[in-house]
């Protein structure tokens, strides 16, 4: 799993998008089996960003960027057959959305890319052993 750094623009532009087919927000990591499912249909779609530390109504939570990212890389490796590719960087924003400047509240959200699969269609497992591929449609992940 890879680090990246992305622009203040594009984390920007990002965070004043809506979910769809190439993003989602989460507040937080609860289950590692659905976030593997998210996982498996951005891989098999077109690949697509998770934003975690702020909810679907855009409110900046923050989160532990450690325990986020630990919760995706074991959900990733526990559940997804094989593995995605992911590439996250911790992001610090202000509490209003914008980069952090001296009165703001700094937060900080894990930004994880989730690549496009080459090929091979990503399996979810289920905690039966069961394996389902999973697809983003608008901003849902559905089995296939």
């Amino acid at each position: 799993m890879k680090s990246a750094k992305f622009d203040n623009e594009f984390i920007k532009t990002l965070l004043k998008e809506k979910e769809g087919l190439n993003l989602d927000f989460k507040q937080k990591i609860t289950s590692k089996e659905k976030i593997a499912k998210t996982l498996s249909a951005f891989a098999n779609s077109e690949g697509g960003f998770l934003v975690i530390g702020m909810s679907d109504n855009k409110n900046i939570t923050g989160i532990d960027p450690e325990e986020e990212r630990y919760m995706i890389e074991s959900a990733n490796e526990d559940f997804c057959v094989p593995g995605v590719k992911l590439i996250f960087d911790e992001v610090k924003v202000s509490d209003d959305e914008g980069p952090v400047s001296e009165n703001s509240k700094e937060k900080i959200l894990l930004l994880v890319k989730v690549l496009k699969s080459q090929g091979t269609l990503i399996y979810c497992k289920n905690k039966a052993g069961e394996l389902k591929a999973y697809r983003r449609f608008n901003n849902q992940s559905l089995a296939i």
